[in-house]
């Protein structure tokens, strides 16, 4: 499998903009800026890496849960998991530090244990996870 998306940059890093677009078309010359990335954390301006890994890392983390969960015999009804990014200026260079899930799952007749077993375990082993392995990667999760 091969996925592919790009970018395209124009101008300093302060003062430039750019645009990305993926294969899929979920991205389509969607702005990125210093502003984007640093200064207008409400979004409304464009995205970011850091807010794209997230989307990334929720969104497989909740399809590699499901697929444990249905291979445990516990098929979920909705998991709902948001993703928190945590970035830091260290030594004067930015550095993704970890990201924390929080899992809120409607899973019917498993036990609350069963449930943070497999939640732990997909945490461990989704491919963004493992991708991802030199920050922490923290959960909390709840079943409803």
């Amino acid at each position: 499998m091969i996925r592919k998306a790009s970018a395209n940059w124009n101008g300093t890093g302060k003062e430039g903009s750019g645009t990305l677009t993926s294969t899929s078309g979920v991205l389509s010359a969607t702005p990125y800026s210093f502003a984007t990335r640093f200064t207008s954390e409400d979004g409304k301006a464009g995205t970011n890496p850091e807010e794209l890994i997230a989307a990334a890392h929720a969104g497989c983390y909740s399809m590699a849960l499901s697929f444990q969960l249905t291979g445990a015999g516990f098929p979920p009804n909705k998991l709902m998991t948001n993703a928190t990014l945590t970035m830091e200026n260290v030594n004067g260079h930015f550095e993704i530090k970890g990201i924390h899930l929080d899992l809120t799952g409607d899973v019917p007749n498993i036990s609350p244990e069963q449930f943070q077993t497999i939640a732990d375990n997909a945490k461990k082993t989704c491919p963004v996870s493992r991708a991802l392995g030199a920050i922490e990667i923290s959960l909390t999760a709840t079943l409803k």
